[in-house]
């Protein structure tokens, strides 16, 4: 009886352990950050593309963000007219989202983007998994 009783104790303080354990790792996990790029209107696509095609994806990669949307072809489901083009880059901290902005390369193509097209750009934090 005593040993089941011991065997129980430590069964429940190990699931115990365990618990705070996978809660502390769940902790440690920080939010995706997002540049969100919005293109309404193109002014001179010619040189915008230019500007593009010269600094991507390397400005993008070597900075850790990821590409995960680039679309001209968004689809409206209510509200205003979709933009023109649409991109999405996720990084995995805020630091490098801002590094990447800060980054020669992204604030060139950023003043062509700015002199060419009617857009905005912005920063958003995802969720933790």
């Amino acid at each position: 009886m005593k040993v089941n009783y011991r065997l129980a104790v430590a069964l429940v303080a190990i699931a115990t352990l365990g618990a705070g354990w996978i809660t502390g790792l769940k902790a440690q996990v920080k939010a995706p950050f997002y540049v969100v790029i919005d293109i309404g209107e193109m002014l001179d696509a010619d040189a915008y593309m230019k500007a593009v095609s010269a600094a991507e994806p390397n400005a993008t990669t070597s900075t850790g963000g990821r590409l995960i949307i680039r679309s001209a072809k968004p689809v409206a489901l209510d509200g205003a007219p979709p933009p023109n083009r649409f991109a999405v880059i996720a990084f995995d901290s805020e630091e490098k989202a801002k590094a990447w902005s800060m980054s020669p390369a992204i604030k060139e193509l950023n003043a062509v983007r700015m002199k060419t097209t009617k857009s905005r750009a912005f920063m958003v934090e995802g969720l933790t998994n």
